[in-house]
């Protein structure tokens, strides 16, 4: 009788998550209006969740041993790679792209990852996970042709810096699998993250002067909420919705992730919504739903 409620928590919590993290892009765009530059948002962003995740560390790591040096080096770099890069990057992009083509961009993460395995581990691709990656990357270069048509080489250059942001987290993907088992999803999470937001903290007073902290109060009201309901609390929702139904259900309901980004750039920055938006974003559903059935 216990299970039915468990699987529907856990089915609300995905869910929640996706949408939650989905929303990252719209504050972005938002916050972009009040002339902020990337720099200094993902400064805000990561100095605003530090707490939050050195609290996550702290509580995943209550009575387990403490880090070797191996642990050091390995979370310093997943950190780089996953965390601060990947946001930083993904940050950069969306300045010259809209947030429903940045979302379905980043949506092409399994398939980078599935590609890696490829050329970093040699590993065969069967005819039906090509297929989905035929589909996926079809969807995306649809709405990608149309923004193109639009905005010229702005969409290329944002689209780029996204990409790349999505390939620098499929590399974070394909090695922390043993630091996962070493440490603990969680855990890792919060180390991970600690140490981009103190990379992202760093790089703001490196390459700006502290004048240049002085911003809108709408953009220190966004970050906030930024940091909070669209990055520490899609982590936590999503580590208990595994918890409950399982990694392949958990990640197959966050398809529901390019749906609520398209929806609520509609509602709320007026992007436009038409069919090469809903046809490209199909075949990414699409492609992704392939794959998942292939694994």
């Amino acid at each position: 009788m216990s299970a039915p409620p468990r699987a529907g928590a856990g089915l609300a919590l995905a869910a929640a998550g996706s949408i939650a993290f989905s929303g990252k892009a719209i504050i972005i765009k938002l916050a972009y209006r009040h002339g902020v530059d990337a720099v200094t948002l993902i400064m805000y962003r990561m100095l605003f969740a530090l707490p939050f995740f050195v609290v996550i560390a702290w509580w995943a790591g209550r009575g387990k041993p403490a880090l070797e040096r191996r642990d050091v080096v390995v979370v310093c770099g997943l950190g780089f790679s996953g965390y601060y890069l990947a946001s930083f990057l993904d940050f950069a992009g969306l300045q010259y792209i809209s947030a429903s083509l940045e979302r379905l961009i980043l949506y092409l993460n399994p398939t980078i990852v599935l590609l890696l395995g490829v050329l970093l581990f040699r590993q065969r691709v069967s005819g039906q996970r090509l297929a989905a990656l035929a589909v996926s990357y079809a969807g995306v270069l649809l709405v990608f042709g149309h923004e193109l048509s639009f905005t010229g080489t702005q969409t290329a250059f944002g689209a780029a810096l996204v990409f790349a942001s999505a390939v620098s987290y499929a590399v974070y993907m394909v090695y922390s699998g043993a630091e996962v088992k070493r440490l603990g999803a969680l855990r890792l999470t919060g180390l991970a993250s600690s140490v981009a937001a103190v990379l992202c903290i760093a790089q703001f007073l490196i390459l700006r002067p502290l004048a240049a902290a002085v911003v809108a109060p709408e953009v220190l009201w966004l970050s906030l909420l930024n940091a909070t309901v669209c990055t520490v609390a899609p982590v936590i929702m999503v580590m208990m919705a595994i918890e409950r139904i399982g990694a392949t259900l958990t990640a197959q309901t966050g398809m529901i992730g390019p749906l609520s980004t398209i929806a609520m750039g509609v509602l709320i920055l007026n992007e436009p919504f038409n069919s090469w938006i809903i046809a490209g974003t199909g075949l990414v559903l699409v492609g992704i739903w392939l794959l998942a059935r292939a694994r």
